[in-house]
């Protein structure tokens, strides 16, 4: 394998629209345009409520606007949308969504049913990605750009979309309880703290009451170990809003070193000694994430160091079991060594649980999103 560098730059910006798109502003930015446009101030509540409540794809929608105010508004704004370019279903009911962006870039995002308690969405925060994990087949497109705040916004409203399409074409006479779309995890394409700004600004508009209206409990973070920028997720009160999820992976440096270069910017003691002292709300624990990669992190020896790393917090293992895919060198383990893993953790007092591979059969389970698959209408 190449040697893979910490942080990769992007190949190019985040793309600049002559219009204002309408989904990139949060409340308080729809104010201010509103305001600063010589509309009426009460317009701005009416405009957020029709673009993020109701997700209309045109101002001509927003019937309690005057004639003339839809007009302006038209005039000087956009609602601009990611197109589909996949929907792909697995056989677990699992969903893969490819999305393109307006400059022709692809996303992917991903469905998770939850059985009984509504949907997951997995959501990028990149194209490409900045990092290069060398089990994540995301590291293999490169790192084109960051995304613009509405065009993460906009993959939950996809995702919303196809709900109720699924719903509106559901054909039984048994009363079912429609699919909802529940919970939020930034774990797709990209780190999220490295695209900080625009992933703070999209929470600030899912959690809106008048937009999708997510609860910020049901809504996760994940990082591969952005240091600076965990410092800044706590310091700026995401830790208690949102949950946080950190991609760990190893044990020792060497290994992780291996596995996530990042590590060798910022070490597994300074990422815990970060991670102990950050702000977080006292019903949420941080979550830790472990790839079991066969024969590199797997032995009793990592039980027993993994254990110590996280002795005195509040934290969860979720062990996933790595998911093959053709751009990383890796091999899950056996069943019987994931079980022997996730035993030993608990034997040690850690709140540790197997996470079943959701849509392993559409290359859509974590670290497996590479753009791989045929384009299809959606």
């Amino acid at each position: 394998m190449a040697d893979l560098v910490a942080i990769r730059g992007p190949a190019a910006a985040i793309p600049k629209d002559p219009k204002v798109n309408l989904r990139d502003l949060d409340r308080e930015e729809t104010r201010a345009w509103v305001v600063a446009q010589g509309l009426p101030r009460y317009r701005a509540d009416q405009i957020f409520g029709w673009v993020h409540g109701k997700r209309v794809d045109s101002v001509e929608a927003m019937t309690n606007l005057s004639r003339a105010d839809r007009q302006r508004l038209g005039e000087l704004t956009t609602l601009r949308r990611l197109g589909v370019d996949l929907v792909a279903p697995a056989s677990d009911g699992t969903r893969k969504l490819r999305l393109r962006t307006v400059d022709g870039q692809l996303i992917e995002s991903v469905l998770i049913p939850n059985e009984g308690r509504g949907a997951t969405l997995c959501v990028s925060s990149q194209v490409g990605c900045a990092l290069t994990c060398a089990f994540c087949a995301t590291q293999s497109l490169g790192f084109r750009r960051n995304l613009a705040t509405w065009e993460i916004v906009d993959q939950v409203y996809q995702a919303q979309d196809l709900l109720a399409r699924e719903a509106a074409a559901a054909d039984t006479e048994e009363a079912v309880w429609p699919e909802r779309l529940t919970n939020l995890v930034f774990m797709g394409m990209g780190e999220p703290l490295h695209n900080y700004n625009q992933v703070k600004r999209a929470i600030g508009i899912l959690t809106d009451d008048a937009g999708a209206a997510i609860a910020g409990r049901r809504i996760t973070v994940s990082s591969a170990g952005l240091v600076p920028a965990i410092e800044r997720f706590g310091r700026e009160g995401l830790g208690l809003e949102v949950g946080l999820a950190i991609s760990l992976n190893a044990t020792t440096d060497a290994i992780r070193d291996r596995v996530m270069p990042i590590n060798t910017r910022w070490p597994i003691a300074e990422l815990m000694a970060t991670l102990r002292r950050l702000p977080i709300h006292r019903r949420r624990w941080v979550t830790f994430e472990y790839v079991l990669l066969a024969g590199v992190n797997d032995s009793d020896d990592d039980v027993e160091r993994l254990a110590a790393l996280l002795r005195g917090m509040r934290a969860q293992v979720n062990v996933i079991p790595f998911n093959p895919h053709p751009h990383a060198p890796f091999e899950r383990p056996s069943p019987r060594r994931v079980a022997a893993f996730v035993d030993g953790c608990r034997e040690r007092g850690l709140h540790a649980y197997t996470r079943t591979p959701r849509g392993d059969d559409i290359g859509a389970a974590c670290g497996q999103l590479a753009l791989e698959g045929e384009a299809v209408a959606g």
